[in-house]
């Protein structure tokens, strides 16, 4: 995980191994089965702290650390998982069962801990003001934000499963993952998890309308890695 600043409190990232294997994802999803009936608690484990952590924010004014700690392990082992399976098939290393940032793995997780949030906002940003990204999102992912995306949601598939596929069938008889086809996947994915972290409540951030493609985030403006270097002065 890069550590620049970058232009969401969420940050995303996935690196392609390039040497996948051809036919491997046409077993993953009897694979990652554990890890499915394991997301499935865990995520209703992630609904009732975010009930709690509503009114600790109508209260105070502050999201309780633990619940957060505990709702960003529940998305970064989701994004591991799907990013190993048909959210992405960006890598065949099996992810690991943990809530904690694993910095080996390919694929990372992170968000930024807000010191505060809007007592008002809370009560309409996780329903009302994010229906415009629920109508965009679902398009991506087939149903409700991250849920159907960890593979056990009723919804269907989306965008996303269905160009994944695609990327499947090209490396099952070309032998190579199409680049493009994974930067955009990773684009949707990147979009489908703000707009989960900002429905979960953990930033008043509203989620830009925005595709940002590739396997890394992009650099927020103003930051060294977003100015373009000066050109040397001709001799």
């Amino acid at each position: 995980m890069s550590t620049n600043a970058s232009v969401y409190p969420l940050r995303l990232e996935g690196e392609l191994d390039p040497a996948l294997s051809r036919g491997l994802w046409l077993l993953k999803w009897l694979l990652a089965v554990p890890h499915f009936i394991v997301l499935l608690f865990l995520w209703i484990g992630l609904a009732i702290s975010t009930v709690f952590a509503f009114f600790a924010i109508l209260v105070v004014g502050r999201y309780p650390r633990g619940i957060f700690d505990f709702n960003v392990g529940v998305l970064r082992w989701s994004w591991r998982v799907g990013f190993y399976s048909y959210s992405a098939l960006g890598t065949d290393r099996y992810p690991p069962f943990s809530l904690k940032d694993d910095p080996s793995y390919p694929a990372r997780l992170e968000v930024d801990y807000p010191a505060s949030l809007s007592r008002g906002l809370v009560l309409v940003k996780w329903w009302l003001l994010v229906i415009p990204h629920l109508l965009v999102i679902a398009f991506f992912g087939g149903g409700w934000p991250l849920i159907s995306d960890t593979g056990y949601g009723p919804w269907g598939a989306g965008l996303i499963e269905l160009l994944v596929v695609v990327a499947g069938v090209v490396l099952l008889f070309a032998g190579r993952y199409p680049r493009s086809v994974f930067d955009f996947v990773m684009g949707m994915n990147r979009w489908l998890y703000r707009v989960g972290a900002y429905t979960l409540l953990m930033t008043d951030q509203y989620p830009p309308f925005r595709l940002d493609t590739g396997g890394n985030e992009p650099p927020a403006s103003g930051s060294p890695e977003a100015l373009s270097p000066t050109p040397a002065p001709a001799a």
